[in-house]
């Protein structure tokens, strides 16, 4: 075996055993968080929540733009986990989701976000409002 390989299998060892660690080491909590959307084509929101991270509750700021086919407002109370986190600060950054939907009166719905930092949020939330949408929504997450 030359010697180049040997230093190449040691470097994906390396690599390997590293990743798992890291993901070892993530931990998760439990997030609640409220958005009212409001829009005409340019759409914005914004709303407030608190993280539960290691028995202490932190607040949230939470705000975002929308662009795209969106017209109306609603309110949403959303509700879950956030995973693969090791400080309270990994929950901020810009989480980004496209898609498509309509509300009138109260409706129900699940997403699944992710950041930068590599956190994962899987909340459901309660909507009301009257809105139809079909746009791209920015959502940008910050630990007060």
């Amino acid at each position: 075996m030359r010697f180049s390989s040997v230093i190449g299998a040691v470097l994906i060892a390396l690599i390997v055993i590293g990743g798992f660690g890291t993901a070892a080491d993530a931990d998760g909590g439990r997030i609640r968080f409220n958005v009212v959307k409001a829009g005409f084509v340019i759409g914005g929101s914004g709303g407030s929540g608190t993280l539960l991270f290691h028995g202490r509750y932190y607040p949230l700021a939470i705000g975002g733009l929308s662009y795209g086919f969106t017209f109306g407002a609603s309110a949403t109370d959303f509700f879950g986990t956030v995973s693969n986190i090791r400080w309270p600060s990994d929950v901020n950054g810009v989480y980004v989701a496209a898609g498509a939907g309509a509300a009138i009166g109260p409706g129900g719905g699940a997403i699944l976000l992710t950041n930068q930092n590599g956190a994962l949020l899987t909340v459901s939330g309660r909507q009301v409002g009257l809105i139809v949408a079909a746009d791209l929504n920015g959502l940008v997450i910050t630990v007060r």
